[in-house]
């Protein structure tokens, strides 16, 4: 079992900064790959970055390459999400993800392929 927390997540105005993190517990957290995904109103769950196990590794959708960043520090068993530039339109639930089993090495895109996920936590960009 992995256990995954979430947290950074707020109001910000857009164009704005945020930095979530997971805290990850239960397995040994260099093992497995890490996800960030999120959910909007009304809208299917969609994949957002993806490190591999080690972190040198990383996967952006294109709709935040560039302005998003993943990493991840195994020795603390967090993954990061740094946002900048924030849009309005990426008002969400973001969640973190663990792959475990599916591509532990390396994570997918596809939110099927990860075993556990976090409560998450909700993000507002005002406009």
């Amino acid at each position: 079992q992995v256990q995954l927390v979430e947290s950074g997540g707020g109001l910000v105005q857009a164009g704005g900064s945020l930095r979530l993190s997971c805290v990850a517990s239960g397995r040994t957290f260099s093992s497995y790959a890490m996800g960030w995904f999120r959910q909007a109103p009304g809208k299917g769950r969609e994949f957002v970055a993806r490190i591999n196990r080690s972190g040198d590794t990383t996967d952006y959708a294109d709709s935040v390459k560039g302005r998003f960043t993943i990493s991840r520090d195994n020795a603390k068993s967090t993954v990061y999400l740094q946002m900048n530039s924030l849009k309005p339109e990426e008002t969400a639930v973001y969640y973190c993800a663990a792959d475990f089993r599916f591509s532990p090495a390396w994570g997918t895109r596809n939110l099927r392929s990860y075993d556990y996920w976090g409560q998450g936590t909700q993000v507002t960009v005002s406009s």
